[in-house]
């Protein structure tokens, strides 16, 4: 029998390369209202209250590469629907371009893209009290997203836009993957993941805990798809973190059993999974 990651198990940082560090640090702050948190030699840390949720690293020589694996979103989870409002209305206000906004059953949610082309939603959950599980699986949906009932929480006075609630969390992470067997095999059978819903033979969603998902998983980009460059803009890697350092063991003997290769770093392990995406265990 598999076992399964813990419950609290949540995703962490998403680490991505940038065309111009200057430009993408504007976007983030500006645009999205996440904060500097800190930086280092290489990254550029950003994220709300004292969490860091996004991870920046300048390479001018990138480039963009189409139909690869890698990150088709990360999503950044908001406490409350008058949050989701007050972001959207920040939005449209200054007139920030969107790629759409949709109402999954489970969630709200609206998505853009950053100057680089890497995928972000902003969203919100409903409470789990309200999911349908229809057959014992759970009922995602792609309908038409109430724009005027969310715009509706915005309180009055409107207070000044700050950025994201402190609250803000990274919610889950969308991959492109090259084969959906291999993938499910990793995440769900050797991870520990479960298996929440499928959409045909195309994207699965899997989470810890019985959330909608934390990870979302699609072969859209062809099935077989390569892992991109390394001079690509791309993602470098994503984080899950576990509760205690006796999780993370526990999840890293797993693996190693398995025969996957797992690396060390200073915060845990590294681990690829099937269409080369790294992946941070931590804590």
């Amino acid at each position: 029998m598999t076992q399964k990651l813990p419950s609290e198990t949540q995703m962490g940082q998403v680490h991505l390369t940038v065309a111009s560090l200057d430009r993408s640090m504007a976007y983030y702050q500006r645009a999205i209202g996440l904060r500097l948190l800190g930086q280092d030699d290489t990254w550029h840390y950003l994220g709300c209250g004292q969490t860091r949720l996004l991870a920046l690293r300048e390479q001018p020589n990138d480039r963009r590469i189409g139909r690869t694996t890698g990150l088709y979103h990360f999503a950044l989870l908001l406490p409350s629907r008058q949050a989701l409002a007050r972001t959207l209305h920040h939005l449209l206000t200054n007139e920030i371009p969107l790629t759409g906004w949709s109402d999954h059953d489970v969630s709200e949610a609206i998505y853009l893209s950053d100057p680089d082309g890497h995928g972000i939603e902003i969203y919100r959950d409903r409470p789990r009290s309200d999911w349908s599980f229809p057959q014992g699986t759970l009922r995602m949906t792609v309908d038409p997203l109430d724009v005027e009932g969310i715009l509706g929480e915005l309180p009055d006075p409107l207070p000044a836009w700050t950025g994201l609630p402190d609250e803000t969390i990274m919610g889950h992470i969308h991959l492109h993957v090259a084969y959906m067997p291999a993938t499910l095999d990793f995440y769900v059978n050797k991870l520990g993941f479960d298996l929440m819903t499928q959409y045909g033979t195309q994207a699965s969603f899997v989470a810890a805990g019985g959330y909608h998902h934390h990870l979302g998983l699609n072969t859209w980009a062809g099935v077989g798809a390569p892992p991109p460059p390394p001079d690509a803009l791309r993602l470098a890697w994503f984080e899950i973190r576990l509760p205690t350092m006796a999780a993370l063991a526990q999840v890293a003997e797993r693996l190693n059993r398995h025969g996957l290769t797992l690396q060390k770093h200073e915060n845990g392990y590294f681990v690829d999974d099937p269409s080369a995406n790294r992946v941070l265990l931590c804590v």
